[in-house]
């Protein structure tokens, strides 16, 4: 059986005050002609279809219009589940009823396990479609005080599978959350993960997972296995934040044989717009040398590396880069202290030393010696002529 493992759609999702919409509907399209050349016995959506609990209604009609074209026009069943940024309870709405037409969506988790059978030329292959939901509704679901965790949560819900499981049939499991080899941090977390627990009480083992041939994971926006080769994340179809700049966004193939082995393969999606860092002096980053071989349509991070002051340099970058999403000063982040009055002792210290506190406050780095002379000279100028 061949699956089309995705996640992390996040439609409707707005980055920096950038509507990611267009760049949402292009990537699909790419989605679409991926199902066309693959011919998949299933599509399925680990969670986070949306990137909100309330989507805008541009966003609901996306996946209206993708979720038609797969299941009536390309005759796709879709297996879906809520993620911890979907609503689980709007996600729900006839399921029941959808299910007849393979559009198979599993939104809120109330303690029957949801197993769904596809069948291929070997027989069929159970789906264990579970949402994110929080440890307190695991724990007052299955009256048992002694969860607290989301790797406790896991534990007892995989111990539910397990006393309705067909060891002997092909088994896949699809849920949502931060599952890591041995409970420790997965290898790729990026800065658009929303956290789902404070203090590491939000990471699973994935060795709870070797029970089925195939685990479709989603949460984690990088493409990546958590510890064993068939537990696998798809990550995220485009980028959504600049810590991910170097993930390579795409969708997961995983192929069961007659045995269940499962083989996995990463098919890599091209976005309409990527999303870059980019770093150097204002104008040497708006000189045609330096942009003639890039986009400039990308979403653009700038890191300024000038050392003077600076007039409006987002407007300049813009003329450029037309969908700068922001920019810094190299070594311009957070310091300590006040940047507005001068240290103790200030008395007693030369308008040179002051000088170099408030270079060093303002720049994060000591005055260079050249540039020492300079305003040593200008101090000087200025006191002679006794202003």
């Amino acid at each position: 059986m061949k699956i089309i493992h995705t996640g992390d759609w996040h439609i409707g999702k707005i980055v920096n005050d950038f509507s990611m919409l267009e760049d949402q509907k292009y990537i699909l399209e790419q989605l679409i002609s991926v199902v066309e050349q693959e011919k998949p016995d299933a599509l399925v959506i680990a969670g986070d279809i949306f990137d909100r609990s309330i989507p805008p209604v541009e966003a609901v009609e996306l996946v209206d219009e993708i979720f038609y074209r797969l299941l009536m026009e390309m005759q796709v069943p879709i297996l879906a589940i809520a993620g911890n940024h979907d609503s689980a309870e709007r996600l729900s709405f006839a399921n029941r009823i959808l299910t007849n037409n393979g559009l198979h969506i599993q939104g809120t988790f109330d303690g029957n396990i949801s197993c769904i059978s596809l069948e291929d030329s070997f027989g069929p292959v159970n789906f264990y479609l579970v949402p994110y939901t929080d440890p307190r509704n695991i724990r007052h679901i299955y009256k048992d005080d002694q969860i607290c965790t989301h790797d406790q949560a896991a534990k007892k819900i995989i111990e539910k599978i397990g006393q309705v499981f067909a060891p002997k049939q092909r088994n896949v499991m699809v849920t949502h959350g931060y599952i890591t080899r041995l409970g420790g941090p997965a290898e790729y977390i990026s800065d658009s993960e929303r956290p789902l627990s404070i203090g590491g009480t939000d990471f699973v083992s994935s060795d709870y997972f070797s029970i089925f041939n195939y685990t479709a994971l989603g949460h984690l926006h990088a493409p990546q296995k958590a510890g064993y080769d068939n537990v696998r994340y798809s990550g995220s179809l485009l980028k959504y934040s600049f810590s991910e700049v170097n993930h390579k966004k795409g969708i997961t193939v995983a192929e069961l044989d007659q045995k269940g082995n499962a083989a996995a393969r990463h098919i890599e999606l091209v976005p309409r717009r990527d999303m870059r860092i980019i770093k150097g002096p204002v104008n040497e980053l708006i000189s045609p040398e330096v942009y003639k071989s890039a986009n400039t349509e990308d979403y653009i991070y700038a890191i300024i590396t000038d050392k003077g002051e600076l007039i409006d340099p987002m407007s300049k970058l813009r003329a450029v880069y037309p969908n700068v999403m922001g920019l810094s000063r190299e070594g311009g982040g957070p310091r300590e202290g006040s940047k507005t009055s001068a240290s103790q002792g200030y008395k007693s210290k030369s308008k040179l030393e002051l000088f170099r506190e408030f270079y060093n406050s303002i720049q994060g780095e000591t005055l260079g010696e050249e540039a020492e002379k300079v305003i040593a000279r200008i101090i000087g100028e200025v006191e002679k002529e006794g202003v």
